[in-house]
């Protein structure tokens, strides 16, 4: 018998975010996904309807922390059985245009009330979360926010520790470098940068959008022992355990 498993993903309406939703809706273990979002993903409606599997919409309007966990709260309360949480939200391109404040008000505060909306729902053990390659919550906070600068990793890095204290007892912590097939990623890095993959430190590979959810949800399925943290040579060695 199959087992089943409820899914609760913050930040599906990003290129990783869709294509997480796609890979939870064709994977027998999991029957349910549960989202939040400020507003409704049509995308997601239809693959849920597609496939048949049942999509429960969390609409959480104004997107600030308490909001966030008292709908996070909420949207498990009732439920039954093994619950993962999933978080791909983050700011995306633009963080170059936000001050440090701004941008920690997205990939720091709200992943942090999510995480800990789930520890304190005592229902969700396991948190699979994305974070980016150079994360380092020591890095400088000034100069450029742009993706891959200092101020950035120290973001992502801040984001990762908060989470970590916060939020479940195993935190699993995926650090993609360049994303393929994210609307943020220029075409031509896109087409060029891998041709250089031979030369490129492993943790530091480009890696699709689908393979970010198949690792995600491998340790899902299967619990790590620990909170750990995974670049591009883990990730794909959680893909190939998967489809053993």
């Amino acid at each position: 018998m199959t087992h089943k498993r409820t899914a609760i993903v913050l930040g599906g309406s990003g290129s990783v975010g869709a294509a997480l939703l796609r890979e939870l809706f064709s994977d027998d273990g999991f029957d349910a996904v549960i989202t939040l979002s400020r507003r409704s993903l049509p995308e997601a409606v239809a693959m849920a309807r597609s496939v048949g599997r049942r999509l429960v919409e969390k609409l959480v309007p104004e997107m600030k922390p308490a909001p966030l966990a008292a709908a996070t709260i909420d949207a498990v309360s009732d439920l039954d059985g093994d619950l993962e949480g999933f978080s791909v939200l983050g700011v995306g391109a633009g963080t170059a245009k936000l001050t440090l404040e701004e941008h920690r008000a997205v990939d720091v505060a709200l992943n942090e009330a999510f995480a800990r909306a789930l520890r304190d729902s005592g229902k969700v053990p396991h948190l699979a979360f994305m974070s980016a390659a150079g994360a380092n919550p020591t890095a400088k906070a000034s100069g450029s926010g742009g993706a891959g600068m200092s101020r950035y990793n120290r973001v992502k890095g801040e984001a990762e520790a908060a989470v970590r204290a916060n939020g479940p007892a195993i935190v699993s912590v995926f650090r993609p470098a360049m994303i393929i097939g994210s609307q943020h990623t220029p075409w031509l890095l896109e087409k060029t940068l891998p041709l250089f993959s031979f030369v490129t430190p492993a943790k530091y590979r480009s890696i699709r959008v689908e393979q970010i959810a198949k690792a995600m949800i491998a340790t899902a399925k299967h619990h790590p022992a620990a909170s750990a943290t995974y670049h591009y040579p883990e990730m794909m060695a959680l893909i190939a355990s998967g489809q053993a």
